[in-house]
């Protein structure tokens, strides 16, 4: 008869779980939830140098976060004026890097045999990491301008523009051509154009797979463009901060920036998640 009671009670135990793990309500309270107590956690282990003595360093090198926290109150200004040309750069080679993969992808899925050899050369040159693509970058563009700043510009927002075409490219071309069998059949059957086909069937289907590639492009987009700085003429944005400071030993300075470039990749990261609700629910 125990045996039987923590049986039930077991079992109980076990459906209530069940119950909270598949719960909608908990399952989309879980995703912040769960980082935010992570979070906590961390934040109590740096402040309270339990990080620093389990990885053997000291408060120089790995500054309190309240240190940090005062550098950046101090230099607001300086953190903004770097903060902007960074997203300058990563926005103009999100935008222009978004339209040639889509128009690559656009191409592959009409004219097969010459748009998927494009597709190919992207992604050739989206996996050549980005610290031997940016030297070669800032040498190529040295005779655009006599303007120091205009040359890093460019030279950055190609390296920013070749990752985010070859995600967007990739993915959008899976959306424009992993259609249903029955949907084409029946667009055959009613004779509908090519234009109509697009704009009908091709087009609204890969809207979903474009926001998958913008989910990967974002944070690259900026994680280039801050390593991309590492190597510029000319001496801005938050990269080429955070380089400048640990050269010359200001590592509080330096982790300053650091949680400047997770701030950006962060509110970049939830403008678009934000902007993907409101649009594939609208779409759906």
């Amino acid at each position: 008869m125990e045996d039987k009671v923590v049986l039930k009670k077991m079992g109980r135990r076990k459906k209530l779980r069940e119950r909270i793990r598949e719960n909608p309500k908990w399952q989309k309270a879980s995703t912040v939830i769960l980082p935010l107590i992570f979070g906590i956690i961390l934040v109590g282990l740096w402040q309270g140098q339990v990080l620093h003595r389990l990885f053997h360093t000291d408060t120089f090198t790995l500054p309190l976060l309240d240190k940090i926290g005062s550098i950046m109150a101090d230099n607001k200004e300086k953190l903004l004026e770097n903060t902007f040309s960074t997203l300058q750069v990563s926005l103009m080679g999100l935008v222009i890097g978004s339209i040639l993969g889509y128009l690559m992808a656009l191409l592959a899925s009409f004219f097969p045999k010459f748009g998927q050899g494009g597709l190919a050369v992207i992604g050739a040159f989206a996996s050549i990491p980005v610290v031997a693509m940016a030297p070669v970058f800032n040498n190529w563009t040295k005779d655009i301008s006599r303007d120091a700043s205009f040359r890093s510009m460019i030279s950055k927002t190609i390296v920013v523009m070749l990752i985010c075409a070859a995600d967007m490219g990739l993915n959008a071309y899976k959306g424009l051509t992993n259609l249903k069998p029955y949907a084409l059949d029946l667009m055959a059957i009613y004779a509908s154009s090519r234009k109509k086909i697009f704009f009908k069937l091709r087009l609204p289907n890969s809207i979903p797979y474009v926001f998958s590639a913008l989910k990967v492009s974002v944070p690259a987009s900026i994680m280039t463009a801050i390593v991309s700085e590492y190597f510029a003429e000319y001496i801005t944005g938050v990269g080429r901060q955070i380089r400048e400071n640990i050269v010359l030993a200001q590592y509080s300075t330096a982790w300053a920036y650091i949680a400047t470039a997770c701030l950006i990749g962060i509110f970049a990261y939830a403008i678009l998640m934000i902007l993907q609700s409101i649009f594939l629910k609208r779409y759906h």
